[in-house]
């Protein structure tokens, strides 16, 4: 395989559109606009910072990627490594549903099985990188990831209004602390963050509720893109520094956003994407005093319409 030139120079994503919902604004009674993450080629946000990291190595010389991933994180790894014309690896824990592997297949990226959960799945695959002198991608926790995500706010700056609050759904936090760093540099200090968990995964509210960071002993949620058991050390250090509201909805909750959300726009997303429309759809009361708001609709491959399994 060879390497591509404009993918080695250029971006793996692509700028994604911001469009004012009105069908939201009938449920929520406000102005919505909707960062439509979920148009990217790999079907999430997650291309821009693992494209972001992938690239970094490649340049330096790697021709292994290896990725620990349920999912949508293993799919952009894969995607960004057939681009760059390099092997890769994807480590699955046991749990991870057909769909996500059927995909991660579709980019020829060897996937592994191995353990229960993300954690087990993440140790294999750091042995698996030593042994191999391959480069681990990781999901969420790198400041190339961060620094790379921080570019939806730059595209949001010129492509719609100052917002009264963002939504985004938190998992293990990379996403968060992309958009925040963006925020940061723009001047939007003064826009809190509302981050959405389903019950069974919610990390974040536990460990602002607590005062330091929480790890969950289990996480059993259909968002299984949000099944992490804490949040990574540099999103809990922004709950000091940034208004993060936590928000935590149920499974049903996520799973109704994704019907009325392909009922109205028209487009597919993963329960870990519709727990962040939730709120709006349900006029949630912590968004009571939010004069607008931009959601950010981070997609995802989760979908399965032949065989469903939520």
């Amino acid at each position: 395989m060879g390497k591509s030139t404009a993918t080695m120079t250029g971006h793996l994503y692509f700028p994604t559109p911001t469009i004012e919902s009105f069908f939201l604004k009938k449920h929520f009674g406000r102005t919505v606009y909707l960062k439509m993450e979920c148009f990217q080629p790999a079907a999430s946000f997650k291309i821009r910072g693992l494209g972001k990291l992938c690239q970094h190595y490649v340049a330096k010389g790697c021709k292994h990627i290896i990725s620990s991933s349920a999912g949508n994180a293993g799919y952009a790894a894969a995607y960004a490594a057939r681009r760059l014309g390099v092997k890769c690896t994807v480590v699955v824990p046991a749990s991870t549903r057909e769909v996500f592997i059927k995909h991660i297949l579709s980019e020829k990226a060897k996937v592994i099985t191995h353990g229960d959960n993300w954690y087990e799945a993440n140790e294999y695959a750091t042995t698996l990188a030593e042994k191999t002198q391959g480069k681990l991608v990781h999901p969420f926790d790198h400041p190339l990831i961060w620094e790379e995500h921080a570019t939806i706010i730059d595209e949001c700056l010129v492509q719609c209004p100052k917002p009264g609050a963002i939504l985004v759904s938190v998992g293990g936090g990379g996403l968060a602390c992309g958009l925040l760093q963006g925020m940061h540099r723009h001047g939007w200090q003064d826009v809190p963050l509302f981050t959405t968990e389903t019950e069974g995964a919610a990390s974040l509210a536990a460990s602002i509720k607590a005062g330091h960071r929480v790890s969950l002993k289990s996480y059993p949620t259909v968002a299984t893109s949000l099944a992490t058991k804490s949040i990574c050390p540099t999103m809990f250090n922004w709950t000091k520094k940034h208004a993060i509201i936590p928000i935590v909805m149920n499974d049903a909750s996520a799973l109704r956003a994704c019907h009325l959300f392909a009922r109205d726009h028209r487009v597919l997303v993963e329960p870990a994407c519709g727990v962040t429309l939730a709120p709006i759809y349900e006029n949630h009361p912590a968004l009571k005093n939010v004069s607008s708001v931009l959601v950010i609709v981070c997609g995802g491959i989760g979908v399965d319409l032949i065989h469903p399994q939520h």
